[in-house]
């Protein structure tokens, strides 16, 4: 028990001595951070007291630097000052000069002026003494003397004025015929078609006279099935091995045509045989007319159209204007109106598809009522084509107002086509109606002495009155004839308007 307690006490005397040693350590070693934590806080103030020094020091340094340079910037911008202000000293030096110059000029020139005011005023009176004595002379009044000027004056003007107007009307056609001639021709080159279109047939050949009895039939009653089956007249008269188809549609004509074509190979002729016949014929004339309209806008380069049209397009294979197919200047115009149109800059497509169907209107059934452009432009409205094609189709007869050049370019394909040397057939009467309406409309304008319709009524002359019609008024006449000839008669091609003024001196050697 005591050895326990010895050890007791032993343990506790070494934990305090231990603890008294670790305090004195710790104590120690606070001291000692204190201490270096002071002599470092003292060094850093030393520095930075130094370093506060330095920056004043410096700070001063700039300041002198700045306020030189200040100072330096300030006299060099006195002394520009110095400078401008005896640069405009010496300006205002020079203008005081140039405006003691100018009033000395002023004065000489009012000087100057009186003078010329008191010449004016003699020349004047010289003048009315002048005046008065050329009155006094002449017997003349100034306002008679000056309006006989003027008259004069005015005769010689209006001879240059026509003489001018004739060089330049010379040298335009000139050059306008020469680029048109160009252009035509080569446009006809391209196309190359031929010169004469086929007509429409409306005979029938017969192997022989003794078949004409079997197409009456007994009592006319073969021919009269026929005639009811197709709507067309049939003519059997004296003429040898021949028959002939009568009717004012194209298209049952030829169905017709083609009927009898078939009746007669065959031999069977009853009224049973005529209809079928005749209905087979109608199905192959449709077929054909619409084959002939794919056929016409495949080779105008016209895709895209209605099928309505494509047929009323092939219908004109079996129309003829003047003895031209119109089926094939339908083709022509499209070809030729794409020529003119590519090389004028214009709407190729919208001027083909114009001269293509520029002539749809007569493909419709007769009893339509109307012109043929303006049938044709309500058609071409209705299947949906372009407000261009419609105008263009209307405007190629002047109908209407032409409102693109592409409608011109239809107008002058169509003239091109049909106007051409063999492009059409004219009969003699119609022939001589327009040469004598030519001449009537001549004769009707005042001044004309006579007139003649030359080279088959393409062109006119005219012989004016010398002493009614001057040089300026003949120019004038032929303008106002060529209008009036446009105005009222319907032709092909171009009409030249020729007037002939000429004035004849005549005297005798006795």
């Amino acid at each position: 028990m005591e050895n326990w307690v010895v050890t007791l006490g032993v343990s506790i005397g070494v934990g305090l001595i231990g603890c008294l040693i670790g305090y004195f350590l710790r104590q120690y070693v606070v001291e000692t951070k204190v201490k270096a934590a002071q002599s470092e806080a003292e060094r850093i103030l030393a520095e930075a007291e130094a370093q506060k020094k330095d920056l004043l020091l410096r700070a001063k340094e700039e300041t002198l630097k700045l306020h030189e340079e200040l100072e330096a910037e300030m006299q060099r911008k006195r002394a520009d000052l110095r400078r401008q202000e005896e640069r405009l000293q010496k300006r205002q030096e020079g203008l005081d000069r140039r405006l003691e110059s100018i009033e000395a000029r002023e004065r000489t020139l009012n000087k100057r002026q009186s003078a010329l005011d008191r010449r004016v005023n003699e020349v004047e009176q010289l003048y009315a003494q002048q005046m008065a004595e050329i009155q006094r002379i002449s017997g003349l009044t100034q306002e008679e003397a000056k309006q006989l000027l003027l008259q004069q004056v005015e005769k010689d003007a209006r001879q240059d004025m026509a003489r001018i107007v004739r060089e330049i009307e010379a040298e335009a056609k000139a050059e306008g015929e020469r680029r048109a001639r160009k252009l035509i021709a080569l446009a006809i080159q391209r196309v190359a078609s031929d010169q004469v279109a086929e007509s429409v047939v409306s005979a029938v050949l017969l192997p022989s006279d003794d078949i004409k009895g079997r197409i009456i039939g007994r009592q006319g009653r073969n021919i009269r099935a026929f005639e009811n089956a197709t709507g067309i007249d049939v003519i059997v008269d004296d003429s040898p091995e021949a028959i002939i188809m009568s009717g004012f549609d194209p298209v049952r004509r030829e169905i017709a045509r083609l009927a009898m074509s078939k009746l007669i190979t065959d031999g069977r002729i009853h009224p049973g045989r005529i209809e079928k016949t005749v209905e087979k014929a109608r199905e192959e004339v449709e077929q054909t007319i619409i084959e002939e309209g794919e056929r016409a806008a495949l080779e105008a380069g016209v895709p895209g159209l209605h099928p309505e049209i494509i047929k009323l397009l092939g219908r004109l294979k079996y129309r003829t204007s003047y003895g031209q197919n119109q089926h094939q200047h339908a083709i022509e115009c499209a070809r030729i109106a794409g020529i003119l149109a590519a090389e004028l800059g214009a709407d190729v497509r919208v001027a083909k598809t114009g001269a293509l169907l520029h002539d749809i209107g007569k493909a419709v059934n007769h009893e339509v009522e109307g012109p043929h452009a303006l049938i044709g432009a309500d058609i071409a409205k209705r299947y949906g084509l372009s407000p261009q094609v419609v105008n263009a189709i209307a405007s190629h007869h002047h109908e209407v107002e032409q409102e693109s050049v592409e409608a011109i370019i239809v107008e002058a394909a169509d003239a091109i086509s049909g106007s051409r040397p063999g492009a059409r057939r004219e009969s003699l009467e119609s022939y001589v109606k327009r040469v004598t309406a030519l001449e009537e409309i001549a004769n009707s304008f005042k001044g004309v002495a006579e007139s003649y319709a030359i080279q088959a009524g393409r062109e006119v002359r005219i012989i004016v009155k010398p002493e009614e019609i001057d040089d300026y008024a003949a120019i004038t006449l032929s303008k106002d004839i060529a209008r009036k000839v446009e105005e009222s008669l319907q032709y092909p091609g171009q009409i030249k308007v020729t007037v002939i003024r000429e004035t004849r001196a005549v005297d005798y050697a006795k």
